[in-house]
């Protein structure tokens, strides 16, 4: 019977350090495509999108030697 409990357990934990990882490590890399400085090599292009949550307006920037997109925030004037 304590051999079923430590191998649920297990699992359990397992599933949770993957996900608190997974949350932070999607937190991190969606924060480096968007901001207010665009990099160094960006072009803007004529995407414009509006997050349906925040309600900001995002404009896409290209580089295109690497093919990243960023998304710069801009006010709604």
């Amino acid at each position: 019977m304590k051999w079923i409990i430590g191998f649920y357990g297990i699992q359990f934990l397992i599933l949770i350090v993957l996900i608190f990882g997974s949350w932070f490590i999607w937190d991190r890399r969606f924060k480096t495509k968007h901001g207010k400085q665009v990099p160094k090599g960006f072009i803007r292009t004529n995407e414009i999108s509006i997050d349906p949550i925040t309600n900001k307006r995002l404009v896409v920037y290209f580089n295109p030697e690497s093919g990243e997109r960023f998304y710069k925030e801009e006010n709604k004037n």
